[in-house]
């Protein structure tokens, strides 16, 4: 055979002859789902499968530390007593304090952020790249490298607050104290993520078209209230948009809190997802953390799908 001859000539020249009978009778909708559906089968499989497997362990009392013990139906008793449990609820609190906070901040200072960037000054190029930089980071090596940042004794984050204030850099730490350590991942999930909604602004303040400005400078209207009645609602959806992936990323945040605090001091950092994974991993609780799982599941998928309606009814006004 050539082999100046056409790859496709030549599959099809070495494809079976029933194959290629059976293949030529089959639509484009028919072979395009023959290629995509073992891709789609293994995504449910690894999708959907788990999710069943973690609804059905919520209703029995089976511990994974304990696979030859009998185990047993409870009902519903994992449900009630998770939304029962005053642990599970100051954990819950904590992480709304924490979801609340870093999405504000984020928001403020990405869009300030985006719009500055959008004046297109000299080395606004490089400046965009610059402060992309900590969301293309590890939340491992920015756990790490903020841990080191807080130290109270050789920490540069301890050094600039004492020259600002005045205080012994010894004197206070941000990773060992109640009122401050659910600050100091505020302000590292801040550093990290305020990019990533600067981008998003950013997209939505380039998206908008020359000639509304124009025509609101020929109506003589100030900048203030071009920013008011032209830039803000245009942006607006894609605020909400960055509003949303910050807001359900946050709230299954582990990672990086994890390596900071673990939880700690105490519990004043011990977001929901830390809960979880000492309920399952290290009280082998496995029915009672997968009722909680659930639970998670049900109260983000809930909230956001409310405010993916509120964003559709901001888009078509």
């Amino acid at each position: 055979m050539s082999t100046k001859t056409p790859l496709a000539n030549r599959i099809a020249m070495a494809t079976p002859a029933p194959l290629a009978s059976r293949m030529r009778g089959l639509s484009d909708r028919s072979i395009a789902w023959l290629f995509i559906g073992p891709t789609m089968a293994l995504l449910l499989a690894i999708n959907i499968f788990p999710l069943i497997w973690t609804i059905k362990l919520s209703f029995t009392n089976y511990r994974a530390n304990r696979p030859n013990a009998v185990v047993s139906n409870i009902g519903i008793d994992n449900y009630v007593s998770v939304l029962t449990d005053p642990d599970i609820w100051i954990a819950m609190q904590t992480t709304a304090h924490f979801v609340f906070w870093t999405i504000a901040l984020q928001t403020v200072i990405g869009f300030s952020l985006a719009f500055l960037l959008d004046r297109k000054f000299r080395g606004h190029g490089f400046w965009t790249t610059l402060i992309l930089i900590p969301m293309m980071l590890s939340p491992a090596v920015v756990g790490n490298f903020w841990a080191f940042l807080y130290q109270p004794q050789t920490g540069l984050f301890n050094a600039v607050a004492a020259a600002l204030t005045g205080v012994s850099p010894s004197s206070f730490s941000m990773l060992g104290e109640v009122p401050l350590a659910p600050w100091a991942i505020i302000i590292v999930d801040t550093w990290m993520w305020t990019p990533y909604v600067m981008l998003i602004c950013l997209a939505g303040l380039r998206s908008i078209p020359d000639y509304i400005y124009e025509a609101a400078e020929v109506d003589r209207a100030s900048r203030w209230r071009q920013f008011w009645s032209i830039t803000l609602p245009m942006v607006l959806p894609f605020i909400m948009l960055a509003v949303l992936f910050r807001g359900i990323e946050n709230f299954k945040m582990f990672d990086m809190v994890n390596l900071l605090t673990s939880g700690g001091p105490g519990s004043t950092t011990e977001l929901a997802s830390i809960t979880l994974k000492r309920e399952a991993f290290e009280k082998w609780r496995t029915g009672y953390s997968s009722a909680f799982a659930i639970i998670l599941f049900v109260a983000v998928f809930g909230l956001a799908n409310m405010y993916v309606k509120a964003l559709n009814y901001v888009k078509a006004r």
